[in-house]
């Protein structure tokens, strides 16, 4: 009788676990049907469903992160911005003490890189160097990390067209100006195009690196590629927009 109670008390948790497992799976491909469909308040809404059955995935976080802080980035008010970029923070932190890995180090540095458009002065050269630190250490981590590769290139624009009182604020953390140039930032870019074709952000910013390097024919065929190309997240839309109207105007 103990034996066939065992039995079946094992059996009870073998249910429990099974179904458990085919519960977060449904709820990541909810999730990811969301995203495809260009749903993301929808699908960042089932990622932290997730979370609640699985604190620790660092997987997860990574996504409620990284989609927290793209939707926030919409909000006109810059302190509702600063709000979501705050947020999504404190979810990839989370996510790297979970997992230090190469995604979890991308997404810092992608929401370094956001508040580095509204904060200002001291702050400012502040989120530049977490966004560096962060960049370098996603690419030890995988060197093939496209987007990442992406946010070196747009690092590299950002303090290559800083203004003088910019400059001064980031030699004062730095103790000096970090090498960086516009040709740096295309390199990057272009490499970033030919492992991830389909991260329009990109091509909208190779061809502003373009027009900034005097190159305006490679920005005219670069922005000729972005408008053709389908969207893939909220913000794509967008992108091919702004594509298009600095098409427009270098032709």
């Amino acid at each position: 009788m103990r034996m066939k109670n065992s039995f079946l008390s094992l059996f009870a948790l073998l249910f429990v676990v099974c179904s458990y497992a085919q519960d977060i799976d449904g709820l990541f491909q909810k999730a990811e049907r969301s995203e495809k469909d260009l749903k993301e308040t929808e699908a960042l809404a089932t990622y932290k469903e997730i979370l609640g059955l699985q604190p620790e995935s660092a997987k997860t976080l990574c996504k409620v992160a990284e989609l927290t802080a793209r939707i926030g980035n919409r909000q006109k008010d810059v302190k509702q911005k600063i709000t979501a970029f705050t947020e999504a923070r404190q979810y990839a932190e989370k996510a790297i003490r979970t997992k230090p890995d190469a995604e979890g180090n991308y997404v810092m540095a992608d929401i370094a890189a956001r508040m580095t458009t509204v904060t200002s002065g001291k702050e400012k050269a502040a989120q530049l160097r977490d966004f560096k630190n962060y960049t370098d250490t996603a690419l030890i981590m995988n060197p093939g990390h496209a987007k990442t590769i992406y946010l070196q290139g747009k690092w590299n624009y950002e303090v290559a067209t800083l203004s003088a009182s910019e400059k001064a604020a980031v030699k004062l953390l730095f103790g000096g100006v970090p090498r960086a140039s516009v040709m740096d930032a295309i390199k990057s870019y272009e490499k970033a195009r030919s492992l991830e074709p389909l991260l329009l952000v990109n091509y909208l910013d190779l061809a502003k690196a373009y027009v900034k390097n005097h190159q305006t024919d490679k920005a005219i065929e670069v922005l000729n590629r972005l408008v053709k190309l389908p969207p893939k997240t909220g913000d794509d839309e967008a992108y091919k927009a702004e594509g298009k109207a600095l098409l427009v105007s270098l032709q």
